[in-house]
């Protein structure tokens, strides 16, 4: 009686396939295939070193390239079968490899899936650690933008969402632009992080055949800024890891915190009772009720998918942390997650460059709310300072000053000042100069201040820093 037919990858040692339901349960080419070209790259450096070392001939290394780069055209052309028999985007490579050139039998050689799968996944987050950088670069341009066609506009400042102290609108902007750039900082050192090449660490424990992983790192690009090999320097280490997919999780989370905190500033900003800005229409929408409404739904979806991209990486580290070494089937289930934080911040990103680049500041209703002396009230604590007041006792009289404004349901510069001296004797006849917005924004010249020479700074530093990272 003929045998049934088993696994083609790993079958040798089982009576029996396994049954329908363990492989739709199993497989993991339903969402790894998008590894396709990284694999490839992967096989094709893996070839060449196996050709290197004698293991195969240079024209079995030359036919396995050949069909590999007829395999990726058919897969960037939708053409390809996946099949999920075959479990993962490795063995259905492979296998369709092994059909059209039969020295693909050998390209296994000297490798397993663990480390074959961590080189692609490392390739892949070099790609996208990259491709989110440049996406992220291109947000902070059209944020730069902004700042600079509005370079004059003075807004309220908030705490508490409270009105605070008047700042440029651009000040606040850069804000933004800061807390970007270290997304970016974060997307590189991933990068970094990531380029460290893990062929040759094998299942486990490396393999007895000659290899030369070092040749094959170099290949695949992971190498230092000097062009030298970078490999990974335990075997054991090498296929348990997974460090980088929490590091970049992390990374798009804090982006999308970012993003949530930034949305939720123009979700005020764009609300009838602020109006600072117009969102673009493009990027809101209206009521299946309600007419005249126009609500923020790009910014609350911004705000929206933090909380998915939080779940992401609160999955990574709940599927790590208690897998004994070195690889265990739960860490198939490490690509979704990831998958998924890379094409949502992709959108996130693209989302947010579009918003910002399109909304219409309205300058107007800016000017009517940093007009609102009490947003001075600091200054003039400042002002008894520099007549030696201690600034507590400052801080106490102010307050008295502002209580009275309300008492009389005036503002606070339209109190006599005689009613204001009766508070504290360091008040002069000059006091109301206080209140001169130019001249408030003019005395904040420290470094990372709103005042208008380090705006000008700000605005030399930025398009510096983003010229040279064009």
């Amino acid at each position: 009686m003929a045998k049934k037919q088993t696994q083609v990858t790993w079958g040798g040692r089982f009576a029996t396939g396994p049954a329908e339901l363990m492989q739709r349960f199993s497989e993991s080419v339903s969402f790894d295939h998008r590894l396709a070209a990284f694999d490839i790259a992967g096989s094709k450096a893996h070839a060449a070193m196996l050709a290197q070392v004698g293991l195969i001939t240079k024209r079995e290394r030359d036919a396995i390239h050949r069909g590999l780069a007829a395999i990726l055209l058919e897969i960037e052309a939708g053409k390809f079968k996946w099949d999920a028999k075959l479990e993962d985007v490795h063995m259905n490579i492979e296998h369709a490899l092994t059909k059209r050139v039969p020295a693909a039998a050998k390209l296994h050689t000297a490798r397993s899936r663990n480390d074959q799968v961590a080189t692609d996944m490392r390739l892949w987050f070099k790609h996208a650690g990259s491709v989110l950088v440049t996406k992220l670069r291109t947000a902070q341009r059209a944020l730069l933008a902004v700042a600079a066609a509005n370079r004059e506009v003075l807004v309220p400042g908030y705490t508490h969402l409270q009105r605070a102290q008047p700042v440029y609108l651009a000040h606040h902007l850069f804000a933004w632009l800061e807390m970007l750039d270290r997304d970016c900082a974060r997307f590189e050192r991933v990068v970094q992080q990531a380029n460290w090449c893990p062929l040759g660490s094998g299942a486990i424990a490396g393999t007895t055949l000659p290899i030369d992983r070092e040749f094959t790192a170099k290949l695949l690009g992971f190498v230092d800024a000097k062009g030298r090999p970078q490999v990974t320097q335990n075997s054991m280490d090498t296929v348990a890891d997974r460090d980088v997919f929490v590091e970049f999780a992390a990374a798009c989370a804090m982006t999308g915190v970012h993003f949530s905190r930034i949305a939720e500033d123009l979700i005020l900003w764009s609300s009838t009772e602020f109006k600072f800005v117009d969102l673009p229409d493009a990027f809101c929408t209206g009521s299946s009720l309600m007419p005249q409404k126009k609500n923020p739904d790009a910014c609350e979806l911004l705000r929206g998918k933090s909380a998915r991209l939080q779940g992401n990486l609160t999955t990574l580290l709940t599927l790590t942390k208690g897998l004994p070494m070195t690889y265990n089937r739960d860490l198939q289930e490490d690509k979704p997650p990831i998958f998924d934080s890379y094409d949502q911040t992709v959108l996130c990103v693209e989302v947010f460059a579009g918003t910002v680049g399109g909304m219409a500041i309205n300058t107007g209703a800016c000017a009517a709310a940093v007009a609102d002396p009490v947003l001075l009230a600091t200054d003039l604590a400042d002002y008894l300072v520099e007549r030696g007041v201690p600034f507590r006792e400052a801080h106490h009289v102010v307050g008295a000053v502002v209580q009275l404004a309300e008492k009389n349901s005036v503002q606070i510069n339209h109190l006599p000042t005689e009613e204001v001296v009766k508070l504290h004797s360091a008040f002069g006849p000059d006091w109301l100069e206080v209140f001169d917005l130019q001249r408030a924004m003019s005395k904040r010249r420290g470094t990372g201040m709103p005042g208008p020479t380090q705006l000008r700074r700000q605005f030399s530093r930025w398009n510096q820093r983003l010229r040279e990272r064009a």
